[in-house]
C-alpha cells in the first residue's frame, strides 16, 4: 500500500508544479489597490537609540483620526517588543498627488512644550507604516547617502537656540502595475495567509505599493488661516524652507499646523522584491569578508586540536590493549593519568540536581534557536511579518519543555541509579531559566512602567505568560520527565570506588583553564553579535539567517571540540571532577558575550544617555548571557559525557 500512496503523492506535486507559475512564501499578503482608492497609513511607537524606551505616538499632541484612535491587532511578540500600532488621520489615495491640511492643535501648554523639546533632544523618530512598508528616509552625511526608517520628532541646530517641530510631511509613493499575470502568493503576514487564483487574477489587477519615503519638513504657518480649512482639504504644494525663521518653533502658546504631501511614482520593483531596499546592511562587504575569515580561521584551529585530540587518545588505547594482563596490573604508575581515575570518572558531581536542571533546560533553549534560525532561513519569518521571530520563539520554547524534562530526568536517572525524584527534577527543569527571566524582566518592567513607555509588558500580558508557562510548558515538561523515567538508563562502563581518589595539587587553578577555553567559541560569533546587537538597539534590520545558521553549526561544533579537549586534560591530570567543568568549558562563552556586551554599550552605544536606558540594556544582556551560558554549556556537557562513556567502554578494565 506505501507504494502506490507515494507514487500517487509524486504525480500530485508534479501536476502542481506544472500548474503553479511562481511561488513567493515570506512576506505578508499582497494587496493591490485601483485608482481612488484610499489608503490609510498606521503609526507605531516612537522610538529613540539614546533612551531605548519606546512611547505612544499620541503621547504627543499630534492630529488625531477623526473616527476615533483605534489599536490593530498585535501579536505575542510585537506586545512584548513595546510596538503599539494604532490608526492615523493620513489618508492616501492611490495615484492621486495631493497636498493636504490636517488641523491645528490648540495653543501648547507648559508640559506639552517641555514633552516635544525632550523627545526632540532625545532624537526621538516617528514611525509610520504604509501597506505594512515601514516609511524610510534618505540623508546624506560626508557625501554619503543613508537610509533610515522613521523621521524625526523635531529639529534641534548645533546652537541649540530653539527647538522646531516636524509638521510638513512630503511622501513620495512607489507602485507598481500588476497585471494578475499567474503569479501565485502565499503570504505569512499581519494580513493573513491567501492566495491568488485564477479566478481572481483578474480582480487583482491594479496598483501594487513597493516603497514608501518621506522628507519631513517644519513649516511655519499662520494659524488663523490654517483654522479657517477643514481636515482633507486641498491646499498649495510647499517647499521645505532653509532658513530657521520659517520653521515651526516649539513655544508655549503656539499653535501647530499640520499638513503632508503625496505624490505617487510608477516604479519597475516588484512586490516580491519591495523589502530589499530595508534588508540592506551597511557595510556589506565587510561583514561578509570578516564572517568568511572568522569560518576559515575557526575551521583551522579546530581542525587542529582535533587531529591532534585523536592522534594521543588513539595512542593511548593502542599502547593500552597491547599489552596483556599482568603487564597492565603492574604499570599504575607508569600509566596515563585518565587510566588511574577509572573508579571516579563517573562519581556524582556535587550539586547534581542542579547540572541535570541546566542541561535539560540548555536543551530547550538550544532547540528553540536552531529551529527558529533554520525556519528564518527558509522565509518563514520575515520582518514583514512584526513579531513574528519573537512569537514562533515562545511557542517554541513550550513546546520543547517535553525536552528539557526528558533529559533532565534521564540524566538524573544515569547519575542516581533511580528515577526516584524524578518529579521534583521536572518542576525544577520547567521554572529554573523562565524563573530567572520571570524575574529579570519584571524587574525591568518596573523601570518601565515608571517611564510610561510602551515597552512596558501590560499586567494582562503577564498572565498570559503565566497561563501560558503553567498550562502549557509545566505539563510539557512533566510529560517529558515521565518518559524520562521509561527511557533505559544509560549504564556506566566501570564501577565507582567506595572511597574517592585524592587529586594531586596544581600550580595553576583548574578554572582558570576552563574560564579561558570559552574564547575560542566566543571568537566564532562576535562578528555576528555585533550585527545582531545592532539590528536590536539601533534599529536596524537584521536579515542574514543563513550565515547565522552556519555560524550556530560552527559554534556548536567548536562548544563541543573545547569542552572534550579540556575533559581529556583534567583526567590526564588525575581530576575526576569533569562534570561541571565540561560544562562551564564552553559554557564560560557567556561570560566574554556579556563583557563584549558591555564593551559596546561603552564605545558603540556612546549616544545612550541615562541610567535607565543602561540597566535595561544589562538586564536584556545578562538574560541573553545565561541563555547562551546554558545552551553551549548543554552542548560540551554531552559532547563530553559521550567522549568519557566512550572512552572507558574501550578499555578493558578488570
Amino acid at each position: 500500500m506505501e507504494i502506490p500512496l507515494i507514487c500517487w503523492v509524486c504525480i500530485s506535486l508534479i501536476v502542481f508544479v506544472q500548474f503553479s507559475n511562481a511561488f513567493y512564501l515570506p512576506g505578508s499578503y499582497m494587496h493591490t489597490y485601483s485608482n481612488g482608492d484610499p489608503i490609510y497609513a498606521k503609526v507605531n511607537s516612537l522610538t529613540s537609540i539614546e533612551t531605548e524606551l519606546p512611547f505612544s505616538y499620541y503621547s504627543l499632541p499630534y492630529c488625531q483620526p477623526l473616527g476615533g484612535i483605534k489599536k490593530s491587532a498585535e501579536n505575542l511578540g510585537e506586545l512584548l517588543m513595546g510596538d503599539q500600532i494604532d490608526n492615523s488621520p493620513y489618508l492616501f489615495h492611490m495615484n492621486v498627488n495631493q497636498s493636504v491640511y490636517l488641523c491645528t492643535t490648540p495653543p501648547l501648554n507648559e508640559n506639552e512644550v517641555k514633552l516635544l523639546k525632550q523627545r526632540t533632544h532625545d532624537l526621538y523618530q516617528v514611525n509610520m507604516i504604509l501597506d505594512n512598508l515601514p516609511v524610510m528616509r534618505f540623508a546624506t552625511q560626508n557625501g554619503v547617502k543613508i537610509q533610515w526608517t522613521g523621521f524625526p520628532v523635531g529639529y534641534t541646530p548645533p546652537d541649540g537656540s530653539a527647538d522646531y517641530i516636524i509638521n510638513h510631511l512630503k511622501f513620495t509613493v512607489l507602485v507598481h502595475e500588476y497585471e494578475g499575470s499567474g503569479v501565485e502568493i502565499i503570504g505569512t503576514g499581519e494580513e493573513g495567509m491567501g492566495v491568488i487564483s485564477e479566478a481572481d487574477k483578474n480582480k487583482a489587477s491594479g496598483y501594487e505599493i513597493v516603497g514608501f519615503h518621506v522628507v519631513p519638513c517644519s513649516v511655519k504657518r499662520d494659524p488663523e488661516a490654517m483654522t479657517k480649512l477643514h481636515t482633507y482639504d486641498e491646499m498649495s504644494r510647499t517647499s521645505c524652507p532653509a532658513e530657521l525663521d520659517k520653521y515651526q518653533a516649539v513655544r508655549e502658546q503656539e499653535r501647530i499646523s499640520f499638513t503632508y504631501e503625496v505624490e505617487f511614482v510608477r516604479s519597475d520593483i516588484r512586490w516580491p522584491s519591495r523589502w530589499d531596499a530595508y534588508l540592506k546592511m551597511e557595510g556589506a562587504r565587510v561583514h561578509w569578508f570578516s564572517i568568511l575569515n572568522s569560518l576559515m580561521v575557526i575551521f583551522f584551529l579546530a581542525g587542529i586540536v582535533f587531529v591532534i585530540f585523536l592522534r594521543t587518545v588513539r595512542r593511548d588505547l593502542t599502547r593500552y590493549e597491547e599489552m596483556d594482563k599482568e603487564t597492565q596490573a603492574q604499570m599504575n604508575e607508569e600509566l596515563s593519568g585518565w587510566k588511574l581515575v577509572v573508579g571516579d570518572v563517573f562519581r556524582e558531581p556535587d550539586c547534581s540536581k542542579l547540572l541535570c536542571v541546566m542541561v535539560g533546560d540548555g536543551v530547550q533553549i538550544l532547540g528553540m534557536a536552531a529551529v527558529t534560525i533554520v525556519f528564518a532561513a527558509l522565509g518563514f519569518m520575515s520582518p514583514a511579518s512584526r513579531g513574528m521571530l519573537l512569537t514562533g520563539m515562545i511557542i517554541l520554547y513550550l513546546f520543547l519543555g517535553s525536552a528539557a524534562g526528558y533529559v533532565s530526568v534521564r540524566l538524573w536517572s544515569t547519575i542516581k541509579g533511580t528515577s526516584e525524584g524524578w518529579r521534583s527534577i521536572s518542576w525544577f527543569a520547567a521554572c529554573f531559566f523562565p524563573g530567572i527571566a520571570f524575574v529579570i524582566l519584571t524587574g525591568l518592567n518596573f523601570i518601565l512602567w515608571s517611564s510610561k513607555s510602551t515597552g512596558a509588558i501590560p499586567i494582562s500580558l503577564y498572565f498570559e505568560l503565566i497561563f501560558l508557562w503553567f498550562c502549557i510548558s509545566v505539563p510539557l515538561t512533566l510529560i517529558g520527565g515521565f518518559m524520562g523515567t521509561k527511557a533505559p538508563q544509560i549504564e556506566f562502563p566501570v564501577r565507582t570506588n567506595q572511597i574517592p581518589r585524592e587529586i594531586p595539587t596544581r600550580k595553576y587553578p583548574s578554572w582558570l583553564l576552563v574560564l579561558g577555553a570559552g574564547t575560542l567559541p566566543f571568537g566564532t560569533l562576535f562578528i555576528e553579535l555585533f550585527f545582531i546587537l545592532s539590528s536590536i538597539w539601533l534599529g536596524r534590520f537584521y536579515y542574514v539567517f543563513g550565515f547565522l545558521s552556519i555560524v550556530l553549526l560552527l559554534l556548536i561544533i567548536v562548544c563541543a571540540e573545547v569542552s572534550v579537549v579540556l575533559t581529556y586534560m583534567h583526567l590526564c591530570v588525575e581530576d575526576w571532577r569533569w562534570w561541571w567543568k565540561a560544562f562551564f568549558a564552553s559554557g564560560s562563552v557567556a561570560l566574554y558575550v556579556f563583557l563584549y556586551s558591555i564593551n559596546y554599550l561603552v564605545f558603540d552605544l556612546q549616544s545612550l544617555s541615562g541610567p535607565i536606558s543602561a540597566i535595561l540594556y544589562l538586564g536584556y544582556s545578562l538574560l541573553m548571557a545565561i541563555a547562551i551560558m546554558l545552551s553551549t554549556g548543554t552542548i560540551g556537557f554531552l559532547m563530553s559525557f559521550y567522549f568519557v562513556h566512550y572512552l572507558f567502554s574501550s578499555v578493558k578494565i578488570d
